[in-house]
């Protein structure tokens, strides 16, 4: 069997599950998360050489059933964001440092805590506006995704010539990233007009936080596998790698949408 179709066969079948969960009720959605979650933290854990998986295991699972329950109240949630927010921003500032992230224990263990743990929590939460599961919105940002990603590829790959991290991602390009992010904001003003949660000019906001954080989700991970010299995250996922490469993009945006869109709007 070819690579290319094994790729296809793996990103069709991620993709249904993914799809039918996201539909089928916010428990199965939930449920997806804390599951994708739990390998992420697995794989990432590989990655940095930490050994203390079930604890951030634990983690995520009391902070999803304490939530769906309603056990943790709002300044909580609130204080959480601050620290997942905090950490990415660090992370983001670190793709400019030439060296490498430190990993001493209580780095492993922040690192584990808000860059996996956090994030995927607030992404488990982020399609609840106010208290109503809402399917539709993590579609549309899946889609936003996509457009950023495949147009960055296209144009990056066609008309690229200067490196956005040549040290961190060689293939990347700002012409690449300004293609994503154009085709982004065309994304988000044809779902405007299937979504009445949003205006136009929200669904642009969303847009622009889902293409540049996303981008940079994409190179913290890309750093942190240079860092271990591992080309992926792991092999669940046939010609593809690990869920970690996959999702790098998607967990890192959601505390950034979650944000704006609990909070801002």
């Amino acid at each position: 069997m070819n690579n290319f179709l094994i790729r296809s066969i793996s990103a069709l079948v991620y993709a249904g599950i993914f799809i039918f969960s996201i539909f089928f009720s916010e428990e199965t959605y939930i449920g997806l998360i804390t599951i994708f979650s739990s390998i992420c933290i697995w794989e990432f854990s590989r990655i940095i050489n930490s050994k203390a998986n079930i604890i951030y295991l634990v983690l995520i699972i009391s902070l999803v059933v304490a939530t769906y329950y309603n056990l943790i109240d709002h300044n909580f949630i609130l204080t959480m964001l601050v620290l997942c927010l905090l950490n990415s921003i660090y992370l983001i500032i670190n793709l400019y440092a030439k060296s490498y992230i430190r990993l001493r224990e209580f780095q492993r263990f922040i690192l584990q805590s808000c860059y996996i743990v956090l994030s995927f929590f607030f992404l488990a939460y982020l399609p609840f506006i106010g208290k109503v599961y809402n399917p539709n919105l993590i579609i549309y940002i899946i889609l936003i995704i996509w457009a950023n990603d495949s147009f960055a590829y296209i144009i990056g790959k066609s008309f690229g010539k200067h490196k956005l991290f040549e040290r961190i991602s060689p293939k990347k390009t700002i012409e690449g990233f300004i293609g994503g992010l154009t085709f982004s904001i065309i994304a988000s003003i044809v779902i405007s007009y299937f979504s009445l949660d949003f205006s136009i000019i929200n669904w642009i906001i969303i847009a622009i936080i889902v293409s540049i954080f996303g981008t940079f989700g994409d190179l913290v991970e890309s750093k942190f596998k240079r860092q271990a010299n591992v080309k992926d995250s792991g092999n669940i996922m046939p010609g593809h790698g690990g869920l970690l490469d996959r999702l790098d993009s998607l967990f890192f945006l959601a505390p950034f949408v979650y944000l704006y869109v609990h909070f801002l709007l």
